[in-house]
């Protein structure tokens, strides 16, 4: 069967941006001991038996090689006010972590601060899909920092969750 696309892909970012996505920070430390990272708004939980998560970066990442190379990660969950601190650690650049306050994880992964919530996981399997990879994480440890609201990423911009009365 040959589908026919009839749009374009403007069009379908357009469209997809208006559902809203949590933002994320994978971690991890590479050999030498620096600390790597990538902002993702696509993160979602894939299975409780085993526990499994996944995110899905770009083929054309550069942060994605670094961290598939170290085989664990951190995904680090963030707080509505922490939008600078995303800002920063999506950009490019050697040093993204200069005054990024951190802990390690059992798994040695950072942990960023006040964080809302991380997941520890070694990584299961990468399968190609399109322009992007589906990254499996298995889940070996997860906490609740701060039950706080979320960062969302919604129609281009920023913003948080209110809860209807």
């Amino acid at each position: 069967m040959n589908d026919v696309i009839s749009f374009d892909s403007a069009t379908f970012r357009r469209v997809l941006g208006h559902y809203p996505t949590g933002v994320c920070v994978v971690t991890a430390v590479e050999a030498e001991g620096a600390p790597v990272g990538m902002v993702v708004g696509s993160f979602t939980s894939v299975s409780l038996d085993p526990p499994l998560v996944a995110f899905f970066p770009a083929k054309t990442s550069q942060s994605w090689p670094r961290l598939a190379a170290v085989g664990k990660f951190c995904v680090n969950v963030l707080a509505s006010d922490q939008q600078a601190l995303c800002r920063q650690l999506s950009g490019r650049g050697e040093d993204k972590f200069a005054g990024v306050s951190h802990r390690v994880s059992a798994n040695g992964s950072p942990i960023l601060d006040n964080v809302v919530a991380w997941i520890d996981c070694t990584l299961d399997a990468v399968h190609e899909a399109g322009d992007h990879y589906i990254v499996l994480g298995k889940v070996i440890a997860l906490e609740v920092d701060r039950p706080e609201s979320p960062l969302l990423f919604f129609q281009g911009n920023y913003g948080e969750f209110s809860l209807l009365a």
